[in-house]
């Protein structure tokens, strides 16, 4: 079973660490929220609702409406329509504007937003302060966080004496302090390199969970949605794209645009093809089989469709020594390559340190890139094999 190590001394397995909040009782609900700046529209009647403890991931790239939809929850913008309701209040519509301070709702901003001048201890403690809660109370608060997050030591530090790993941590010990009912993430690790921000989104899914705290997450990174969120909220153009958990906008993407989103941006256009119950795309001379979005409809014989993948899907079956580089091999008669198979020409890889990455083409001139363990030749030509599952069809027209 696989688990998450915090200390030496603390392991918990994935399902350890599930929160124990009531998945019944409802936190946070939107309905129908509008919002637009002058001629652009931000938001276009979103819809959602969100359970105590749970953390829900809202993923899209910039102008997609996710520091929006933040603003709204957070207190910082009014909605132009629809409510937006924490447990039975309705906190933000048209005529309802709760103040930020009075709704329970904490955030962590993507630059920390940590008083300067104030040291570690101090920044922790603000809100308790603000809250004109007993000293020693709020000296008992602020080390149960500087322990929780691993800041025993630095309580004296000005936040510019700090990494930026442990600047984050003061901004979430901050945020706790007061225990609130929700915490809101804006894009919180992208400012850590690569490295600190494996390490820092698993330290924080592990905090979040054990604690049982609801949050409310912002990121236009995928890795960083799955590796924090129960659920996904994938934000396009203002409406959501697809909702869901993390295994299933992953297996089964309801639009190309979240397939490539999530990953699969190798698309092939072809011919759909059907085999009794299953759908297949013909690309050149192979009929590949693949899976349709939730709840689309059977598509056309014949029709336009694209087929996507993800690089890192394939199985390199069959190496075509002696294959002349500069032509594609033909197969003999109408003779189709096996189940699921695509025969390639390599055009160039590339070392990545643990893995390989190929550019290569079909036999039609349809440009594709695979994620290899061992490397291929340029202009050598293989045959691989794509899993029915892992292949997502959609139709070959212009997306909303």
């Amino acid at each position: 079973m696989t688990s998450t190590t915090l200390s030496k001394n603390t392991t918990l397995s994935h399902e350890q660490v599930r929160h124990a909040a009531d998945p019944a009782k409802l936190l946070l609900t939107a309905n129908a929220l509008t919002k637009s700046y002058g001629a652009f529209q931000a938001l276009k009647g979103i819809s959602f609702d969100m359970r105590e403890g749970e953390i829900i991931s809202v993923l899209g790239p910039s102008g997609c409406g996710k520091s929006t939809l933040l603003q709204l929850v957070a207190g910082l913008s009014k909605p132009d329509s629809g409510t937006l309701s924490l447990g039975e209040e309705i906190i933000a519509s048209p005529t309802v504007m709760l103040p930020p301070e009075k709704r329970g709702v904490n955030m962590v901003f993507q630059d920390y937003a940590l008083w300067p001048h104030m040291k570690v201890l101090d920044n922790i403690a603000y809100g308790l302060r603000r809250s004109k809660i007993g000293r020693e109370a709020i000296q008992q608060r602020v080390q149960e966080l500087l322990a929780m997050l691993h800041l025993e030591g630095l309580e004296h530090r000005l936040p510019p004496q700090l990494s930026g790993g442990q600047q984050q941590r003061v901004a979430i010990a901050r945020a706790l302090a007061t225990r609130p009912k929700l915490m809101l993430l804006d894009e919180p690790l992208s400012n850590l390199d690569m490295r600190l921000r494996v390490e820092m989104r698993t330290e924080m899914a592990y905090l979040f969970r054990k604690l049982g705290i609801s949050v409310f997450h912002v990121t236009h990174d995928p890795d960083e949605a799955f590796a924090m969120a129960d659920r996904l909220l994938i934000l396009r153009n203002g409406q959501i794209d697809q909702i869901g958990t993390p295994q299933q906008c992953f297996t089964r993407p309801a639009s190309r645009w979240a397939a490539s989103l999530l990953g699969a941006y190798n698309n092939l256009r072809g011919k759909v093809v059907h085999q009794g119950p299953e759908t297949a795309v013909r690309i050149g001379s192979s009929l590949v089989q693949g899976l349709l979005a939730p709840g689309q409809q059977r598509l056309s014989e014949h029709s336009n469709a694209l087929l996507m993948f993800r690089p890192d899907d394939i199985e390199v079956i069959e190496h075509h020594s002696g294959a002349d580089s500069g032509t594609m091999l033909t197969l003999a008669g109408s003779q189709e390559p096996a189940g699921n198979t695509l025969i390639l020409k390599v055009l160039h890889c590339t070392f990545e340190g643990n893995r390989w990455r190929a550019v290569a083409q079909t036999s039609c001139g349809q440009k594709l890139y695979l994620v290899l363990a061992h490397p291929l030749e340029a202009g050598e030509q293989v045959t691989i094999r794509l899993s029915a599952s892992s292949a997502f069809i959609y139709p070959d027209e212009e997306e909303r």
